[in-house]
């Protein structure tokens, strides 16, 4: 059987296709992946940084694993819902957030087991790292799916990042602002695309 070649038009008609199925496909209910994430992390962040500052109890930052419930939440509901149709940008952009995912994990555990044989850890440097990470993977997912407030406006929130790295070192205590910072930086690099992204959907 002859395979049929696509001409220059069909071919950027295809691309397209498979680029608006790809953003149709990321949406979750009535919001999609980057708004579970976001509003997760603003959320928590608020609840945090309540805790911590009236408490004066710094255990109250452990709060932030539960950032594992969202993704918790989305594998169970991708394993219920599988799109009709998969894309080749659809495997590329959950395989870009398998890696991050990944990234995750195991930074927490050389976290954990280093912090195991030198007697503490610190897990402040978690929050400019997932900052990056995130931001790496929202950015990646917008030039993807040719969507520019998904690809650049993450790059605003590593502002913050940044700013936790530089001055970590010369810290005795995390900012309890810091946890604020976090949320904030969420809320521009997911939230604010993410209902960018649903309004394009929904078109």
């Amino acid at each position: 059987m002859e395979e049929k070649k696509l001409n220059e038009k069909e071919s950027l008609e295809l691309i397209t296709q498979m680029i608006r199925q790809s953003r149709r496909n990321m949406v979750v209910g009535s919001g999609n992946r980057f708004l579970l994430y976001g509003y997760s992390a603003v959320i928590l962040s608020i609840i945090v940084f309540v805790l911590v500052r009236t408490t004066g109890h710094l255990t109250w930052a452990a709060l932030w694993f539960g950032m594992f419930l969202p993704f918790i939440y989305s594998w169970l509901y991708d394993r219920k819902h599988r799109p009709a149709v998969v894309t080749y940008t659809d495997r590329m952009i959950n395989e870009t957030w398998k890696v991050i995912g990944t990234l995750f994990v195991i930074t927490v555990l050389v976290m954990m087991i280093l912090g195991y044989a030198m007697g503490s850890v610190n897990f402040a440097l978690m929050l400019p790292l997932a900052l990056i990470y995130c931001g790496i993977g929202t950015s990646i997912t917008g030039l993807v799916i040719k969507d520019s407030v998904l690809a650049y406006l993450p790059l605003f929130g590593l502002v913050f990042a940044i700013y936790m790295l530089v001055a970590l070192p010369s810290l005795l205590h995390t900012p309890v602002t810091w946890h604020l910072y976090f949320g904030l930086s969420f809320l521009i690099m997911m939230v604010i695309p993410g209902h960018n992204l649903n309004a394009k959907c929904r078109k």
